[in-house]
């Protein structure tokens, strides 16, 4: 399982095998059943999972009572509550696997341990947080810029096979619309072709 989250780093920094072996032997391997939660609101968050195999979602339950999803996690993407996992507070968010999955599990006193083995980890990650800022900005200005439908067929010229693997109802909540609307613009689709 952890040969994915090494190619995964390799192609940003290379780790010598040394530091592959730190880095080995300091994660941890948890597999996630289906619907399995790895947090719950009001659990402290403490540890960042990095997706080998499988699907996750990170949502919280907005003031109407409906999941709002506000990342998914698929094969070679990190996942975590970073908020409560820097601040030691308590998390808003449930993380729950969609999928059976596997992943990497590396919590926040292990992380800072490897910081100061493996230099190149910092850099990483930092790479890696870069480009998530990156794509958060741009799906603000999706939520600008475009209409639903335009949000939705941008995100499916982006993710097509994704799409497929998610129900449709976590696909509308993260795109901010109804399944309802969405099942419209599906059918409308159908219809052009």
């Amino acid at each position: 399982m952890t040969d994915n989250l090494i190619t995964h780093i390799n192609k940003f920094v290379q780790l010598t095998e040394a530091e592959v072996g730190i880095v080995t032997a300091a994660v941890k391997p948890i597999a996630v059943k289906k619907k399995q939660f790895l947090l719950r609101p009001d659990e402290i968050c403490r540890a960042n999972y990095f997706v080998s195999k499988g699907c996750m979602r990170l949502y919280f339950i907005n003031r109407n009572g409906q999941e709002q999803i506000t990342m998914f996690g698929i094969e070679n993407w990190w996942i975590t509550d970073y908020s409560s996992l820097e601040t030691g507070k308590p998390s808003n968010y449930y993380l729950q696997a969609i999928e059976d999955s596997e992943v990497i599990s590396i919590d926040k006193k292990t992380m800072d341990g490897l910081f100061q083995q493996v230099p190149g980890l910092e850099r990483y990650f930092r790479l890696i947080l870069q480009k998530a800022f990156t794509a958060t900005m741009r799906r603000f200005e999706y939520f600008r810029d475009q209409t639903d439908e335009e949000r939705y067929r941008h995100f499916a010229s982006l993710f097509p096979g994704f799409i497929q693997r998610i129900p449709q109802y976590m696909l509308a909540s993260y795109l901010g619309f109804t399944p309802q609307f969405l099942s419209k613009i599906r059918a409308k689709k159908s219809e052009s072709r």
